[in-house]
């Protein structure tokens, strides 16, 4: 869940995105958010309500808007139909070649609750078969991040763990296992985009809202197969054709539970390389006991990450300067966000529960570091926290960190094939805690 940045967004970013256009176009780059951002005094901002439900875990009104996306171009869709076809024969070879898929367009998906909270934007791509014209498929768009805050939470937290010395080019190519746990679902895109592009993740996704996992599967194209039981077992036995042909597997290493965070981490014992947390719930509110240092689901957590090279980034909401807040703020200011004021708060908590230890391997120092970016474009703030963070000699200073974290950004961007510049989401306003 994020805040929008309120001043001359759209000016400066189409000066950003003309100057730094990528090799690989970014279909989720901030430039196109004006298509499905929507607005309340223009009529075709409205959006389509395409799912509309009451939660029953306190989120509200739940609903999904969609949206026209302008990428990709039309003149590209005859090659994507042809890779469906070509996927279907794979799968079942002799069927009717004469027969094949079509695509009906691409969209823009948002899932908001209590109509004015955006929680999440994926990009869908609807198509169906020439055989069965009336069962349309959605496919949400894998490679597609749509919003700042989770570019921040994957570039910044893949370039720490990198730091930290973990092989990131082994799990990608699938020579080794990476273990991810999501805290929060939304729509889906980050948990999707970590599997599609890591070949050797196993991501663990925890949602309290069943309506939410719903949502997402039914209106934002997320592989229902991932799907689990309270039993620990798959909902469905195998996964279905369709599945087949559009993930090449990459269901099977989504594993989405309906559960609250911290009775999923109590009754777990897993152990995590990285961990990655987005729990706004109805309100706009992180939950106090997802960051109260005394709660247990920190406790259990700490037993859960990694001891060498545990990764845990955070998105918390920053409307202003909250990791400063003192009693001069306004009252109004202080309203603006209710997690605004606890940010600092959160950091220290986290950082003492989860990154406390140093020591000194190889003849490099290796310690528990916390600290946190500020999320361009949007009001976000992404916090990281590690153990095992690589320095060179002495005792970590800003400066030291940031060169690494910028030098370790470069392979990763190179290794995970970004459409993205990692440094665009690690330079600005780094904070280091102490």
């Amino acid at each position: 869940m994020w805040r929008k940045a309120r001043l001359g967004w759209q000016r400066s970013l189409r000066r950003l995105s003309t100057a730094v256009r990528r090799r690989t176009e970014d279909e989720g780059d901030w430039f196109y958010s004006s298509e499905w951002w929507g607005s309340d005094s223009e009529s075709e901002y409205h959006g389509n309500t395409v799912l509309r439900s009451t939660s029953s875990k306190g989120n509200g009104v739940v609903s999904v808007l969609a949206y026209p996306s302008s990428k990709p171009n039309k003149v590209y869709w005859t090659e994507t139909e042809k890779w469906l076809q070509q996927r279907y024969a794979q799968i079942h070879p002799g069927y009717e070649q004469d027969q094949p898929f079509r695509i009906l367009g691409y969209q823009w998906r948002v899932l908001r609750f209590n109509d004015n909270t955006r929680q999440s934007t994926v990009k869908i791509m609807a198509a169906y078969r020439e055989t069965e014209p009336g069962s349309i498929f959605l496919m949400q768009q894998s490679h597609c991040l749509a919003v700042p805050y989770l570019k921040s939470m994957v570039a910044v937290g893949l370039s720490t763990l990198a730091s930290c010395g973990y092989d990131l080019n082994a799990a990608v190519r699938g020579k080794t296992r990476m273990h991810i746990l999501c805290i929060g679902h939304g729509g889906g895109s980050l948990p999707l985009f970590l599997a599609s592009k890591i070949k050797g993740a196993i991501v663990h996704i925890v949602e309290i809202d069943p309506l939410v996992i719903a949502s997402s599967i039914q209106a934002m194209g997320f592989p229902a197969f991932s799907i689990m039981t309270p039993s620990g077992e798959r909902a469905m036995s195998k996964p279905s054709i369709l599945d087949e042909v559009l993930w090449k597997g990459i269901q099977e290493r989504l594993y989405l539970y309906e559960s609250d965070a911290e009775q999923f981490v109590l009754e777990n014992n897993n152990l995590y390389d990285m961990v990655f947390i987005d729990a706004y719930d109805g309100d706009d509110i992180f939950p106090r006991k997802l960051w109260d240092p005394d709660s247990l689901f920190l406790r259990s957590l700490r037993d859960q990450l990694h001891p060498e090279h545990g990764t845990v980034v955070v998105n918390l909401h920053s409307d202003a300067d909250t990791l400063y807040h003192n009693d001069y703020t306004s009252y109004s200011h202080q309203q603006l966000t209710p997690m605004g004021k606890y940010v600092s708060s959160v950091c220290q908590a986290y950082k003492e529960a989860l990154a406390s230890d140093s020591h000194c391997s190889k003849g490099k120092q290796e310690m528990g570091l916390g600290f946190t970016v500020s999320v361009p474009w949007v009001c976000n703030t992404s916090l990281v926290v590690c153990r095992g963070f690589e320095l060179s000699g002495g005792v970590a200073n800003r400066s030291m960190v940031m060169n690494t974290l910028i030098s370790k950004s470069l392979q990763v961007e190179y290794v995970m094939n970004f459409p993205f510049s990692c440094f665009e989401y690690i330079k600005r306003d780094f904070f280091l805690f102490e």
